[in-house]
């Protein structure tokens, strides 16, 4: 693997995590958001990653010096959660009531996000840990004809 690919995997890896941090952020800090631009509650949105410039199988399966390289993460999807419902409370003087009474509260746990924003943190952690290793090799083998 050549030096600044490494480098480029776990940059990438923090660029991904970082917008991950980002959309965590935009969750929490509309926990309470009743009413949107496209009507009702805010939706909690979820990142997805994937591999960018997907390696072909057939470049595994051979025998070749690059059989295992990986090429980095990307960002493959931010999209709305739709598998968890709102939340309901009873508040007929809330102006985003429905007819019963019941205002729908954003599909945002505070403990799921604070759970996911931990584990996105560590992540990030343990790919800068990861740069300053490659970095720190790169530097005892430059300095190795001194």
């Amino acid at each position: 693997m050549a030096l600044f690919q490494s480098f480029n995997i776990s940059a990438s890896a923090m660029t991904a995590e970082r917008f991950r941090t980002d959309i965590i952020a935009e969750n929490i800090a509309n926990v309470n958001t009743t009413s949107t631009e496209s009507g009702g509650p805010y939706r909690r949105k979820v990142v997805t990653f994937g591999e960018r410039n997907v390696t072909p199988f057939s470049q595994y399966y051979s025998a070749s010096k690059n059989a295992a390289i990986g090429n980095g993460v990307k960002v493959t999807s931010v999209r709305e959660d739709y598998d968890t419902d709102f939340v309901k409370e009873y508040d007929p003087a809330n102006p985003d009531a429905d007819e019963n009474g019941y205002v729908s509260y954003p599909n945002v746990n505070t403990v799921t996000e604070m759970t996911n924003l931990i584990d996105s943190t560590r992540a990030y952690e343990a790919n800068a840990t990861a740069f300053e290793a490659s970095k720190s090799m790169a530097q005892t083998g430059l300095s190795i004809g001194q």
